[in-house]
């Protein structure tokens, strides 16, 4: 791996150019399932058609799991908005035009949405009493099969460079469900990022774009928020358990 860029690294897993490949290595102890189905939900959602990187092949490097993928040459959203900040609006316009374009695919293979909010709730370490309620709001939630990224944050979208097609990376939490339910996953991510400004703009916009009542979407946060303390880092924990109380 000498020659290879490193781009950027986290606890279980370094993502690196090479040439015209991206290569994402997992760390060792990282369990080859979750590589492997990693690699079928990027499969998965562009065998859609949605703008996705291109899935070249899953394979070891020096002994380590990694997914070879198309690499994409350009600027995120997050970048797009760092070096503009007085056109928010009109990049968070294109941004929640793209996430709806995602909510309006099917991919039926994909797994479901409510499933996994009800198994990673129950592996939260909330209470019994917030867990449960946590479990009757969700079963009483609208049942969709759209197509939900999971982490659709402006980092995770790159305008391609010399062009206008924006392309979207890192599927590893890919569903099919509801979109109010992918949209509060964005709201969450942007506000533990302390991207105030940006969260708000974002949510009016894609409750103005989508016709979705702002209480609907709100509505989602405690479960979304259940959901992710089964993976949560210690110091994540705080901020997402004080989203789980029923409002």
């Amino acid at each position: 791996m000498e020659n290879y860029e490193l781009l950027s690294r986290r606890p279980n897993k370094a993502l690196y150019r090479n040439g015209g490949e991206a290569v994402k290595i997992f760390a060792p102890e990282w369990p080859v399932a979750n590589v492997l189905n990693e690699a079928l939900l990027q499969a998965r959602v562009e065998e859609a058609g949605l703008p996705v990187p291109k899935l070249h092949e899953v394979k070891k490097i020096d002994g380590q799991w990694a997914i070879l993928s198309e690499f994409i040459a350009g600027l995120t959203f997050a970048e797009r908005l760092a070096a503009a900040p007085s056109a928010r609006e009109a990049l968070l316009t294109e941004f929640v035009a793209l996430q709806m374009a995602v909510h309006g695919k099917r991919a039926p293979h994909l797994p479901a949405q409510r499933d996994k909010l009800q198994r990673k709730i129950s592996q939260s370490g909330l209470d019994a009493t917030t867990r449960y309620e946590l479990h009757v709001r969700l079963a009483a939630m609208p049942v969709h099969e759209k197509i939900c990224h999971g982490d659709f944050v402006p980092s995770n979208v790159i305008l391609r460079s010399g062009g206008s097609e924006a392309c979207i990376i890192d599927w590893a939490h890919a569903s099919r469900g509801n979109a109010a339910a992918d949209a509060a996953a964005s709201c969450l991510a942007l506000r533990k990022a302390g991207e105030t400004d940006t969260v708000e703009t974002y949510l009016r916009l894609y409750c103005e774009q989508s016709d979705t009542a702002r209480q609907y979407v709100e509505k989602w946060l405690p479960i979304v928020a259940g959901a992710a303390l089964a993976t949560a880092k210690p110091e994540e924990r705080a901020f997402y358990a004080a989203y789980c109380a029923l409002r």
